[in-house]
């Protein structure tokens, strides 16, 4: 099998890394996991293609210290990082620090499996030139307010900060913010700061 078919899964969690592991062999994947960051960092170097799924809370050494390691030692192994919950501001720091995507747990096998196969894809055509594009295309379709509750609500403000400092009332942010994931066709908050945070990488450049 091509080495760009390789997943290599960094999960202090045993049960977490058996469970990837059944999941990815089953779809087509040839998978190595990693228990602590120095073990896979120990090897990184070596690792010719694929994908990296990494956990961002591990006691020895976090997610975003293992990325910015990685950086220096095989800057073009794509990495996919798994938060929690709800942990917005967490997965814009991953993604700016040179994260492909991010994953929330719980996330879906089929969500998984989706955003591995498009950081294969994009690692395999050097660069995200395209998605980015895109993204900026589809943020670029808010209305400059549904732009101002998206950027409000990715900064961790809830909905009553919003309101406030906005001066509308909280409905009015419920409904911009319904109308901000129909413009941008998603159905998870997660799936809209990413198209935010890949459309900020189109502005900088």
């Amino acid at each position: 099998m091509a080495p760009e078919r390789f997943i290599y899964v960094v999960d202090d969690d045993p049960a977490i890394r058996r469970s990837l592991e059944r999941l990815l062999d089953a779809v087509g994947f040839q998978v190595a996991s990693y228990e602590t960051p120095k073990a896979f960092l120990d090897v990184a170097g070596s690792l010719l293609g694929g994908c990296v799924l990494l956990d961002l809370r591990m006691p020895e050494m976090d997610g975003f210290e293992v990325q910015a390691r990685l950086q220096l030692i095989n800057p073009g192994l794509p990495v996919i990082v798994v938060t929690a919950q709800g942990d917005v501001q967490t997965a814009v720091r991953a993604m700016k620090a040179g994260a492909v995507d991010f994953i929330e747990k719980p996330y879906s096998d089929d969500a998984l499996i989706t955003a591995i196969e498009s950081a294969l894809k994009n690692s395999a055509t050097k660069g995200r030139v395209d998605e980015i594009a895109a993204a900026a295309a589809l943020i670029n379709t808010l209305s400059p307010r549904e732009r101002q509750v998206l950027e409000a609500l990715v900064a961790g403000q809830p909905n009553k900060v919003i309101a406030f400092g906005l001066g509308i009332s909280v409905r009015t942010v419920e409904v911009h913010r319904s109308r901000m994931m129909d413009r941008l066709g998603v159905h998870q908050f997660a799936e809209a700061v990413r198209l935010l945070v890949l459309a900020s990488f189109a502005e900088r450049a």
